[in-house]
């Protein structure tokens, strides 16, 4: 009887294999959606539209669908990922602060960022300028700081959700200075961008895909970018190390991930792809323009390895601003 039940095992295990190999050998065979947590317009919809979604569906041979699932902090669209078929038909191209800060801030995920999610390839990184409307009479962070200190709580900034970068960027600046400002998030960038120029909020960290032509028309003004170096897209724009803020940074990464457990086969095929594409020079020219920065991706098994350091460091951070497990 034993010997039975170890055959039958064997004989499901076989099936399974085989299953499991025939899916990843005839992968894509429909079309795929890719989700995006944050609304149309920005950085990364932008960026999934031009480059993801014509070369993958040239590439793979099926249509991709873009997919922008917006709301809870970036949280909706991560569960939905998170509890979707590991079979490669459904991918999420996200933000740093989903899978690293939400994992400190909420104190309930209906998804676990660490083991939830498959790393499938680094595609870009991006800094964040930090605009003010034009009539807030201030033209640099040391007239910001002054600016705030007189008027404690009376300022009030946009970002993209609680813990997300631009938000934590601002709460960086506040503990750093001794400033109190009011927190407004919002769905998307666009959004947070279109209420600072509406003087609906006074300031934003906000995406360099979009802010320049507004600076230029005199919409925002532009005061500091978050990274260690000045991005292309605003050259004149100082960084806020070179502002005061020394050792400053707040920058944030687009990853493609999907839920845990995909075959491996089809891990590795969409790892090439992406790396194939963000290793274009078109993807590349763009991801300039935008002030983003085009990166080589580590192999999934490495980036694994990397999202479990972003975690600890990012968390650390949550804690040390005082928002751990405020959500």
């Amino acid at each position: 009887m034993n010997i039975v039940r170890m055959a039958a095992a064997l004989a499901l295990g076989l099936v399974l294999a085989f299953g499991t190999a025939a899916r990843a050998d005839d992968y894509p065979s429909r079309p795929i959606t890719l989700i995006l947590p944050l609304g149309a317009g920005g950085a990364m919809d932008i960026l999934a539209r031009a480059q993801f979604e014509p070369k993958l569906k040239e590439r793979l041979g099926k249509p991709i669908i873009i997919e922008n699932r917006t709301g809870g902090g970036t949280v909706i669209a991560a569960t939905a990922v998170a509890k979707s078929p590991p079979d490669g038909y459904t991918l999420f191209f996200v933000p740093a602060g989903t899978l690293t800060t939400n994992a400190t801030l909420y104190n309930k995920l209906p998804y676990d960022p660490g083991k939830d999610f498959t790393p499938i390839a680094l595609t870009s990184s991006v800094a964040f300028v930090l605009v003010v409307h034009p009539s807030l009479p201030v033209h640099s962070m040391a007239e910001l700081v002054v600016y705030a200190k007189e008027r404690p709580g009376q300022l009030s900034f946009g970002s993209t959700g609680i813990g997300a970068t631009p938000h934590l960027a601002v709460e960086m600046i506040m503990r750093e200075k001794g400033l109190k400002m009011t927190h407004v998030p919002y769905r998307g960038m666009p959004q947070a961008v279109n209420d600072v120029v509406g003087n609906h909020v006074q300031m934003a960290f906000a995406d360099p895909a979009g802010a320049p032509p507004l600076i230029k028309d005199g919409k925002l003004r532009a005061l500091a970018v978050s990274s260690r170096q000045r991005i292309s897209s605003l050259p004149d724009v100082p960084t806020l190390d070179e502002a005061g803020f020394k050792g400053f940074e707040a920058v944030s990464w687009h990853m493609i991930v999907g839920p845990a457990g995909m075959p491996k086969e089809i891990v590795n095929r969409l790892h090439a792809e992406f790396k194939r594409i963000a290793a274009s020079p078109d993807f590349k020219a763009q991801v300039d323009r935008m002030g983003l920065l085009a990166i080589d991706s580590a192999p999934p098994d490495e980036l694994k390895k990397y999202l479990d350091k972003e975690i600890a460091s990012w968390g650390q951070l949550v804690k040390d601003v005082g928002i751990a497990g405020t959500e």
